[in-house]
């Protein structure tokens, strides 16, 4: 049975992770690998990468890593062109950076806007800037951008920054599938509730719940109607089943991946 992915270049922007577990980045990174990718890894921390390194060749696939500061132009144009001179193409760009700031227009500084904007967003432009032009030279290829629940619905915290840039990823790949569906260049967008990342241990507990992480998972699944928290590996899937010949119809749309908690009233 012919894997889906078979043959197939995928670059994935934060593939590391903050600690072990299925963080986005490299749960995609493993999945993709178990579908016959072949994965051009990329991170701004190369002790990030490492577990996604182990977890590939588990898999039996090939990576290379490379690092990066996707909100450098400069940067991401050096990360293209390293990924053509190891594998020759790119099939497949998962635009995964994002990270949250706590705060409202009042409280949060100018500067702390400015790097969430930075962070979320014109990493995912860049991304596309740069990789779209290699796609269109070989007739096509999917993109599939990482966005949030906070883009679409309040999520219990104020985090301005987060929610807007995160809207924004959701609407510019929306624009970018529209103008580029005639090159063969489809671009979705995967919309990740309140999964159990390793960031959950790293930076969230300690920042909601007074570093009880056992606290904070049991806050997050009440807005969950499934009952059960997701991790990684759920969005891995999203992203892997848009990135394959599977969603050749599909362009301009969202996964959400929330255990329906986005549907809620309350």
């Amino acid at each position: 049975m012919t894997r889906r992915l078979e043959g197939k270049v995928a670059v994935i922007s934060g593939a590391g992770s903050v600690g072990p577990g299925w963080g986005n980045g490299r749960a995609t990174a493993v999945r993709f690998a178990e579908e016959g990718a072949r994965i051009f890894a990329v991170d701004r921390d190369a002790e990030r990468l490492r577990e996604t390194v182990d977890g590939v060749k588990k898999a039996g696939g090939a990576i290379t890593i490379h690092l990066c500061d996707v909100t450098k132009g400069s940067d991401v144009a050096a990360m293209v062109e390293a990924c053509l001179k190891a594998y020759g193409r790119i099939d497949v760009l998962v635009n995964n950076i994002g990270g949250s700031a706590a705060g409202g227009p009042v409280e949060m500084s100018e500067e702390t806007w400015n790097a969430q904007v930075d962070f979320n967003l014109k990493s995912v432009f860049l991304g596309c800037k740069h990789v779209i032009p290699v796609m269109e030279k070989q007739g096509g290829g999917a993109i599939v951008n990482i966005a949030s629940t906070s883009g679409i619905r309040f999520t219990g915290n104020a985090q301005v920054g987060y929610a807007a840039t995160k809207a924004g990823v959701i609407q510019l790949s929306r624009v970018v599938a529209v103008q580029y569906a005639p090159k063969g260049i489809r671009v979705n967008t995967v919309v990740p509730g309140q999964l159990h990342t390793p960031m959950v241990e790293a930076r969230l507990a300690r920042q909601r719940a007074g570093g009880d992480v056992t606290e904070l998972l049991k806050q997050r699944q009440k807005r969950i109607p499934l009952g059960i928290e997701g991790d990684g590996r759920d969005t891995a899937n999203a992203v892997l089943f848009l990135a394959s010949d599977e969603a050749r119809f599909v362009t301009g749309t969202e996964i959400v991946v929330d255990g329906g908690m986005t549907v809620r009233c309350d």
